[in-house]
């Protein structure tokens, strides 16, 4: 049995049993991984695949153990190697991230500029959320840090660390009616116009949706969209005023779009870097992490990961704080633990913020 049979097992499964498409991913042949799957199940002896034809039909109950515990190896494995290159120094490798559009585009590109000056052999790769939250754990297989967002008293999953707090910000066309109320604004103002927000916010049960159903409303969204800017079009076009997050608010809409101030009509929302404990955090894992909430130290974080201790209680500053200071490189006061784990993508809770 080899490394190399344990990966092209996992690859195989991560692709749905095709064969083809793992190896256009692993840049190998499909006779090659043929092969070896055959090598494998001959040392087993027993079949970890249902085979039809040429092609693999279902995974074998025997099967589903072993890739189970395949995958295991291969995270230890991986994790061997970061803790070599840390100790060897090295500053090159690939960071994986996953998050919204939102924080992709307006939050992460201010603090890895910083990363990048300080490791400048890094690649730095960025996937977005698939519409469905439920998705996130099969996108995040190799993903090194996971930015989501969430309302109060809603799970992001364990370990995470809080980035920042956020509220949203109504999106109408200038002269809109509701430009014109010459008084607070409410959610009743705001159910009688349609909506066009993220698929998040549109879902059954998310908190936006239970705040208006917490005052009796109900809000009807004709229009979602992922992207900030194609919400933005939406209402510029005349199909609903916008509810997007207030980052995604920037001086240019000024020109023909009016953001109202909602206040805490709707609950505030907190962006948390999730964690995950499976895997060794390699040193610019760790720095990203303290340029992301530089309010917690190495050692806090670390003892976060190391032993789930919980982290200081400070609270996460405002989105306007935020943007008004800019990100300090880390300094560098002690090796990283060789026992520091890291983080990708875990569960969003279906509904998001």
């Amino acid at each position: 049995m080899t490394l190399v049979q344990l990966r092209y097992l996992i690859a195989v499964v991560d692709a749905n049993l095709n064969i083809t498409a793992a190896a256009a991913r692993l840049n190998a042949t499909q006779p090659g991984i043929s092969k070896q799957l055959k090598l494998l199940e001959d040392e087993l002896g027993f079949q970890v695949f249902v085979r039809k034809g040429k092609s693999l039909e279902r995974t074998t109950p025997a099967g589903v153990e072993v890739i189970d515990r395949a995958r295991s190896v291969l995270v230890e494995t991986d994790n061997i190697r970061s803790l070599a290159a840390d100790f060897q120094q090295q500053s090159d490798g690939e960071l994986h991230i996953i998050a919204t559009q939102t924080q992709a585009r307006l939050f992460l590109p201010r603090v890895l500029g910083v990363l990048k000056a300080q490791y400048p052999a890094l690649g730095i790769r960025q996937s977005y959320f698939s519409e469905n939250p439920a998705a996130a754990t099969s996108e995040s297989e190799s993903v090194d840090l996971s930015v989501v967002s969430a309302s109060e008293h809603e799970s992001v999953g364990s370990p995470a660390i809080p980035l920042y707090r956020w509220r949203r910000s109504l999106l109408v066309p200038a002269g809109h009616p509701l430009t014109r109320l010459g008084r607070a604004i409410t959610l009743a103002d705001i159910a009688e116009h349609p909506l066009v927000s993220y698929p998040s916010i549109a879902r059954a049960g998310s908190s936006v949706s239970r705040a208006f159903t917490l005052s009796g409303l109900t809000p009807r969204f004709v229009g979602t969209a992922q992207d900030p800017e194609l919400i933005k079009s939406y209402v510029r076009s005349g199909l609903g005023v916008g509810l997007i997050a207030e980052m995604a608010v920037s001086a240019s809409d000024g020109a023909d779009l009016v953001a109202i101030d909602i206040g805490d009509l709707l609950p505030t929302c907190t962006a948390w870097a999730v964690l995950r404990r499976d895997t060794v955090a390699r040193r610019y894992t760790l720095d990203l992490l303290r340029l992301l909430a530089p309010r917690y130290s190495l050692q806090d974080i670390s003892r976060l990961l190391r032993d789930g201790r919980p982290l200081p209680d400070r609270p996460a500053p405002w989105w306007s704080d935020v943007q008004a200071h800019e990100p300090v490189v880390p300094l560098h006061p002690a090796p990283a633990p060789s026992n520091v784990t890291a983080f990708p993508a875990v569960h969003v809770r279906r509904g998001g913020c």
